[in-house]
């Protein structure tokens, strides 16, 4: 007899805090759906309602979504951000200024550290970290995000490694160097005493997680545990139109609420999970 190998998965939410419309449809999907976990931008315009919104639903697993680029920081320190306090969107420079600036990289262990310290005066418990745009791939920033989250009881974090086969394509070649990437922050995370997943889904699709592509991943997820994220939302407000084009979030929503979604993963055997049970 073959005995099926052990699959689970975690569905969470990503930008909760980002605006009202992101934060009704992270609450819809928990209260209605499967979404266990959702990461939380502490600096972020609509904070205050994801907080009121997560003291409501006290099984809503909250992680940092950790900004340092593309986003409001708490500090507005000028040698990082613009002057209201903006993180810049050029992925490629910031990495080398955050690498080869002590000025630089001495602003940002401040505000990661104010990023973590404003989530720990929530009261809420820190269930994980990640970070927008999946920054903290980045080894300086994964470095300074480990080192500060674990004074405040950080135990999980997400490592973005996605394999190409569940989503029925071939490894490409950034696949290859993404996968270099993620050997570097699971080498990190190992060294920090803390758990992570073993596949990631949402990169490829990120923004069109539609029931149709995430049905079709779902008998084919790998052994261990993988983390599917989403960007679910109730509409786009104008800052989310202009920094997230095309996304489809009302059919990310759909997906998470969808009954088919909950029954797929009934006939396939694989168990729904949360960070703080791995």
């Amino acid at each position: 007899m073959t005995v099926a190998p052990d699959r689970r998965v975690i569905f969470s939410a990503d930008d909760f805090g980002m605006s009202v419309e992101v934060n009704e449809a992270i609450e819809e999907a928990h209260r209605n759906g499967l979404l266990s976990t959702a990461s939380l931008m502490v600096a972020a315009p609509a904070f205050e309602d994801a907080l009121r919104r997560a003291q409501r639903m006290p099984n809503l697993k909250l992680g940092l979504h950790l900004v340092v680029i593309e986003g409001d920081s708490l500090l507005h320190l000028p040698i990082i951000t613009d002057q209201k306090g903006w993180f810049g969107s050029n992925q490629l420079a910031l990495g080398f200024q955050y690498f080869f600036s002590p000025a630089t990289r001495a602003a940002l262990k401040k505000e990661i550290h104010a990023q973590f310290q404003q989530f720990a005066r929530t009261g809420l418990e820190l269930n994980h970290a990640n970070a927008h745009k999946h920054m903290h791939l980045h080894p300086t920033i994964g470095h300074i995000m480990l080192h500060v989250g674990k004074a405040y009881g950080l135990k999980a974090v997400r490592t973005p490694m996605e394999p190409a086969a569940p989503l029925g394509e071939k490894p490409s070649l950034g696949d290859r160097a993404l996968e270099q990437w993620t050997r570097i922050l699971r080498h990190q995370i190992h060294n920090a005493g803390m758990k992570t997943n073993d596949s990631c889904f949402g990169l490829r699709w990120s923004g069109h997680m539609t029931p149709e592509r995430i049905h079709h991943l779902i008998p084919q997820l790998p052994p261990g545990v993988s983390e599917i994220y989403f960007h679910p939302a109730k509409g786009q407000n104008n800052q989310m139109a202009a920094l997230m084009p095309g996304y489809q979030p009302e059919q990310e929503l759909a997906t998470l609420t969808s009954p088919a979604t909950k029954d797929l993963l009934t006939v396939n055997a694989i168990q729904t999970t949360t960070w703080d049970a791995l």
